[in-house]
């Protein structure tokens, strides 16, 4: 009668702990926009997110993105947390199974006097199951599941910002290149400048002041030619750091790049004018909304494990008695004992983890709020500077043909002796300045780009099947024979 009252104690505060375990989830804990402040950009056909690096035709960019996303680490990071997220969840998973054991043992032994000497043998198997009645393994479960889920979609962001930094400093690498083009350029045409003002200085046609600043004009030109490739060469070796490939072949894969073509626009995205729906493409906003179910879950488990538990265990064995040389044997089995344990006095170990969970909870919700604006702003952010360099590209490029031809017009004055060479310099310092801002121009509208699309997710999909599978980090062979070294080690004594 006791058991069968505690029993129903059990069902009925179960019962209640459920319905008091729901999982809130984030609905309504961030509030988003319901459109866009900035413009969108207008374009005739847009690319999908998920096919867009190869969509640009370039074949050199996305074999340095998968050569910098097979080697980063921190996609491989991001993969163990994978592996640690899968292996917590069938641990959890396990808890809510009954567990079974086998046993055996041999014994030998006199246990009275004048009885001879006995051989015993057993073997047998022993389960035990917690029922569960509370929801605490099965919240820890869903915690893990979370985390997993979570640590899945971390990984797709990772080889997502990995694309975007190595798409950055790959046009980086081509900008450089063509304003340290312009720079030798016209770090030649000073020196021309100088060389013949020189001769015209010895034959006393040009005053020797005159000589001097040609001098100084082409000192200048070639330091600054000289300061613009070791930037270029700084971004090459980056680029080499990121990619593990040989600089002497990367070098020559950007050679044939910049002899084909100049840096060109990167194609357009296409863009929701909902920002819900865009949030829905962010699996950091993903997972960061399920570090709130996991933190959810744990508040659950925290809960019921102040409630009773209730464990059943059970066992079959079969077991050999010899003594005088007679054998006997024996099969045995039992069910039970249903054990109820309950709480009473811990000291308030309980409530403390409670308030741990809570605590965890909050800073979750307000990781997921922060990750929300953060999310909106950064399309916001990319949306403005897009459209900022639209409105500027027709003006820089307008004015970067007209002072190249003053430049040009100038230098033919200057050769016939109707300009002076404080002209000629202005003239060439503007011409410069303006193509350099054109370049720097395209590349800013690049890197708007790629910043959008970051900002819309990369293409990932939550569903599951839409995008690729987490795989292994590649390892170098180095680092493959430390490891199997390292596995198949012996333990110190």
């Amino acid at each position: 009668m006791i058991i069968r009252r505690l029993i129903l104690t059990a069902g009925s505060v179960s019962l209640l702990a459920a319905c008091a375990n729901t999982n809130t989830g984030v609905a309504g804990m961030a509030t988003v926009p319901t459109q866009w402040q900035a413009a969108l950009p207008v374009a005739e056909k847009n690319t999908e997110l998920r096919s867009w690096w190869q969509a640009q035709g370039d074949a050199t960019l996305v074999e340095l993105i998968d050569a910098a996303q097979a080697v980063s680490p921190s996609i491989a990071q991001a993969w163990s947390r994978i592996e640690t997220a899968r292996a917590a969840r069938v641990a959890s998973g396990a808890t809510l199974l009954p567990s079974l054991d086998a046993v055996a043992n041999v014994s030998r032994a006199k246990n009275q006097i004048g009885v001879p000497v006995a051989s015993t043998a057993q073997a047998g198997l022993q389960t035990s199951w917690e029922l569960d009645l509370f929801g605490a393994n099965r919240a820890t479960n869903q915690a893990a599941e979370a985390d997993l889920e979570g640590s899945r979609a971390q990984w797709h962001d990772a080889r997502i910002s990995v694309a975007a930094e190595v798409a950055q400093l790959y046009f980086s690498v081509l900008s450089c290149r063509q304003v340290a083009d312009i720079t030798w350029q016209d770090a030649r045409s000073r020196a021309e400048t100088a060389r013949l003002t020189e001769l015209s200085a010895q034959a006393g046609m040009t005053s020797n002041s005159t000589a001097s600043l040609t001098r100084s004009s082409a000192a200048e030109g070639n330091s600054r030619a000289i300061q613009q490739a070791a930037q270029c060469d700084r971004d090459i070796k980056a680029l080499v750091a990121m990619t593990a490939r040989p600089e002497q072949e990367l070098r020559q894969k950007l050679d044939v790049v910049s002899r084909n073509a100049a840096t060109k626009n990167l194609l357009p995205l296409g863009i929701s004018t909902v920002p819900a729906q865009v949030l829905q493409q962010r699996p950091d906003v993903y997972a960061a909304e399920k570090e709130v179910s996991m933190a959810s879950a744990q508040i659950g488990a925290a809960e019921a494990r102040r409630y009773p538990r209730l464990t059943l265990s059970g066992s079959i064995g079969s077991m050999r008695y010899r003594t005088m040389g007679v054998d006997s044997s024996m099969d045995t089995w039992s069910i039970g004992p249903l054990a109820l344990t309950l709480p009473i006095f811990d000291g308030g170990q309980a409530v403390a983890n409670i308030d741990a969970a809570k605590a965890r909870y909050l800073a979750a919700s307000s990781s997921y709020t922060s990750k929300v604006r953060q999310a909106v702003r950064e399309v916001e952010e990319a949306l403005v500077n897009l459209q900022s360099t639209d409105a500027r590209r027709q003006d820089s490029e307008l004015a970067a043909r007209g002072y190249t031809q003053a430049l040009q017009a100038t230098t033919v004055r200057y050769k016939q002796g109707m300009a002076s060479l404080l002209e000629l310099e202005d003239a060439r310092r503007t011409a410069f300045a303006s193509q350099s801002s054109l370049i720097s121009l395209q590349l800013e509208r690049n890197n708007a780009w790629i910043a959008l699309y970051k900002a819309l997710g990369g293409g990932w999909d939550m569903q599951p099947g839409v995008n690729t599978t987490p795989v292994a980090p590649v390892m170098s062979s180095a680092a493959s024979t430390q490891f199997a070294h390292d596995s198949t080690a012996k333990p110190n004594s």
